[in-house]
């Protein structure tokens, strides 16, 4: 389906083909126009005739009613002979086509006659009732009497008892105050149409098998016919003109190394191409040579470039003026590389002798060269900046060695002697800690002395409080006495006074009474001994008990006084406690200041060392900074 052949005929056919149906179908359609129109005009024609039918029939029948009413001038009567005569007219032969009238009374419209429905007569209708499309026919019918219009409505037949459509008209009737009324079924219409248009549907088919037959026939005559035409004029040069192409292509894609021209000797456009296409081919041989041979000559030439040497050139002979300028391009090209990179390579081996001073110039290079010898140049700077900041690194790095060596002489000095001043200290504070733990020691022993007068001034406060005690119960025991002296004393004045009585009775009774007179006297008399005893007694009571007091407050200052001095006692030890945790804290201090200035001792020793081995490190760094200084000025550059 691919081929020429196969293209030419569908090119050809096809057209053919789509001009045949096009025809054919304009034909068609024009024939179903022609029988939608005949059709239409059939229908028309049927319609009109039976609306003349309809028209010719109310002529009659206003005739007659006109007849009746001039020869009955009672209008009943005349109404009677109407309706007896409308009754019987039937003007279709199946007895279809018959009048029948509405009346008005009122607002109200009743059958005024019905000639097939005898019982709908004088019977009141509504006018507004629809078919089975729903529409009023009855309402038209009445409003289209004064006009005489046509109306189509479906009504039920009553042979068949279908539902068809009925075409009507109406008229009015003054006289009578009649719409009158007649139709007819038009469903013959309907079957006149089918039966007229099946027949031109069937001429039609036949028409168009008949142009699909003869449209088949002219296809094959046409093939038959026009591809062999086709195949000698068209096809066969260009299949010849084909394989001329494919030989020169696959001499293009170096597949055959010669070229077969095409040599068609036709006077038609294809053989003017054919020759023209010769010609070309001869021309096209001859420049592809060249071009080879220059395209193998520059692949030889970059083959030297690419292991280094910039002197091969282009020497083979083109006459094609694109690969002309491309040898000539090629060729400048190779001697601005060689010329530009001989003078970065000189600039570069003045560099390898550390002479910085001179640049490559910029002005002859564009493009990825311009980037090498700007690239060179930033090298040149590059190492300039760094020379000169290698110099200024040394200067400062000799400068600060030697600030360095003269600080480090310094830190060793003050090392040394911060050494020895710290063995001096360490003796003096290794004394004060010895010191130090002896008092600490004797504030221990202070303490026990101090914990046993404490107890011994105990002992003593209760031993004060013993005699308070004891001195209280004498005391008490005096107060006894006391008690006891005044019952003796008492005593004594009741005796005395018994004796005085017994005296004055002894008196009384003479010489019967003088023993007891004398009785009374010695008892008067021991009365008088009792209470100078007693008084006695009394006054040494007194004393002691005046001596008892003063023991007792002695006693009481004593006590308070223990008090006092274990009050003085307990703050003297609290005191030794306080001086005795001072001196342990001390002690302690002492004894961590002691061990830091050891470990002191010990890291000014160690920074000794580092000093002496950092003096060394900077003699080697002054040293160092000096080479530094000697090659950076061993080299040429911008200063």
């Amino acid at each position: 389906m691919n081929s020429l052949k196969s293209k030419l005929m569908l090119l050809t056919i096809i057209p053919f083909i789509i001009g045949i149906f096009i025809l054919s179908g304009i034909n068609y359609y024009k024939t179903q126009s022609t029988l939608n129109e005949t059709l239409h005009t059939f229908e028309v024609s049927i319609v009109k005739e039976k609306q003349a039918l309809l028209k010719h029939q109310f002529e009659v029948v206003q005739s007659l009613i006109k007849t009746i009413l001039e020869k009955e001038k009672n209008i009943l009567v005349a109404k009677e002979k109407v309706i007896e005569l409308l009754t019987g007219i039937r003007y279709l032969d199946d007895k279809s086509g018959y009048f029948f009238a509405y009346e008005k009374k009122g607002d109200e419209y009743y059958f005024g006659f019905h000639p097939t429905k005898p019982n709908l007569n004088n019977q009141k209708t509504n006018i507004k009732a629809p078919d089975i499309k729903g529409y009023a026919f009855r309402e038209d019918l009445i409003k289209f009497a004064k006009e005489q219009k046509y109306i189509t409505y479906y009504y039920e037949k009553p042979k068949t008892k279908e539902i068809i459509p009925k075409m009507a008209s109406s008229i009015f009737i003054p006289e009578f105050n009649w719409t009158l009324v007649t139709g007819i079924y038009v469903d013959d219409i309907e079957n006149q149409v089918k039966v007229l248009k099946t027949q031109i549907n069937k001429q039609s088919n036949n028409l168009l098998f008949i142009l699909v037959v003869v449209t088949i026939l002219l296809v094959v005559i046409l093939i038959v016919t026009i591809l062999p035409l086709v195949n000698n004029l068209i096809l066969k040069p260009l299949n010849h003109f084909q394989n001329g192409l494919n030989s020169f292509f696959r001499y293009l894609n170096k597949e055959s190394k010669s070229v077969e021209l095409i040599a068609l000797n036709s006077k038609d456009e294809i053989g003017q191409m054919a020759k023209t296409l010769d010609e070309n081919i001869i021309k096209a041989k001859k420049d592809i040579e060249e071009d080879r041979e220059l395209i193998n000559d520059t692949i030889k030439v970059l083959g030297e470039f690419q292991k280094g040497d910039l002197s091969q050139r282009l020497s083979t002979d083109v006459t094609n003026p694109a690969f002309v300028k491309f040898k000539s391009v090629v060729n400048d090209m190779a001697k601005n590389l060689e010329e530009n990179i001989e003078n970065v390579l000189k600039i570069i081996d003045e560099y390898s002798k550390y002479n910085y001073l001179n640049k490559v110039d910029t002005t002859k290079f564009t493009h990825h060269l311009l980037k090498l010898a700007n690239g060179v140049n930033n090298l040149a700077d590059s190492i300039t900046h760094m020379l000169l900041k290698e110099k200024e690194n040394g200067e400062i790095l000799i400068n600060s060695s030697t600030v360095l060596l003269e600080n480090v002489q310094k830190l060793n000095e003050s090392s040394t002697n911060a050494a020895a001043n710290l063995e001096e200290t360490a003796a003096s504070i290794e004394e004060m800690t010895s010191n130090i733990r002896n008092n600490s020691q004797n504030m221990a022993k202070m303490t026990n002395l101090t914990n046993n007068v404490t107890s011994s001034v105990n002992n003593g406060e209760k031993l004060a409080n013993q005699t308070v005690n004891a001195m209280e119960e004498i005391n008490l025991q005096v107060s006894s006495i006391n008690e006891a002296i005044l019952v003796i004393d008492q005593i004594a004045f009741q005796t005395n006074i018994l004796s005085l009585n017994a005296a004055v009775e002894a008196a009384t009774a003479g010489e019967a009474g003088k023993g007891f007179a004398v009785v009374a006297a010695e008892v008067r008399n021991l009365a008088n001994r009792s209470a100078e005893a007693a008084k006695e007694i009394k006054s040494i009571v007194e004393t002691a008990t005046s001596k008892a007091n003063d023991g007792k407050n002695i006693a009481t200052d004593m006590i308070k006084g223990y008090d006092e001095l274990n009050s003085n006692i307990l703050n003297t030890i609290e005191l030794i406690k306080n001086i005795e945790n001072s001196s342990k804290e001390q002690l302690q201090g002492i004894e961590q200041i002691n061990n830091a200035i050891s470990i002191l001792d010990q890291q000014t020793q160690k920074n000794a060392i580092v000093a002496t081995q950092t003096k060394d490190i900077a003699l080697s760094t002054d040293k160092i900074a000096k080479l530094i200084i000697k090659d950076v000025n061993e080299k040429e550059f911008e200063k």
